[in-house]
C-alpha cells in the first residue's frame, strides 16, 4: 500500500514544485488527496496541520517509536510537535517554513514514515 507522492490539481509548475518539496502549503483539495491516503491521519481542528493519536503496548514500545521517528525526524530537519502519556504518543506537524505555515510534503512523507515505524512495532507484539 505505496503513497504515491504525485501533486494534484491546477496549478504552475513553480507552485507544484514548490508544494511537492515542502516550502509551500498543500491546498485543501491536495492535502484532501494525500489525507486519503493516511487514513489514521486527520486534519486538526486548532491550526493548519495534520495529527493522529498512536496507542502502543507500553510506555517502552511508546518510547521505542518516538526514537526511532526522532532519527528520521532530525535527517530531514522536520519536527513534529508530540506529546507522550504511557503508551500513548499524539503528533501534530505542519510545516513551519511555508509562507503561510501549514502541511506540506515533508508532513506527508514523515506521517507515512510515522505509520511504517508503528507498524514494524505492532508486529513484534
Amino acid at each position: 500500500n505505496a503513497l504515491k507522492f504525485v501533486p494534484t490539481g491546477h496549478v504552475a509548475d513553480n507552485d507544484v514544485s514548490k508544494r511537492y518539496f515542502g516550502s509551500a502549503p498543500f491546498s485543501k483539495e491536495e492535502l484532501d488527496s494525500y489525507l486519503k491516503q493516511l487514513p489514521e491521519w486527520k486534519k486538526s481542528s486548532e491550526k493548519e496541520a495534520i495529527c493522529r493519536t498512536f496507542t502502543f503496548g507500553d510506555f517502552t514500545e511508546a518510547w521505542g517509536f518516538m526514537s526511532s521517528v526522532a532519527l528520521h525526524a532530525e535527517k530531514a530537519n522536520h519536527h513534529p510537535e508530540w506529546f507522550n502519556v504511557y503508551n500513548r504518543v499524539e503528533v501534530t506537524m505542519n510545516t513551519h517554513d511555508c509562507v503561510p505555515p501549514g502541511v506540506s510534503m515533508k508532513d506527508i512523507k514523515l506521517a507515512k514514515k510515522m505509520d511504517d515505524i508503528a507498524g514494524k512495532l505492532a508486529g513484534i507484539r
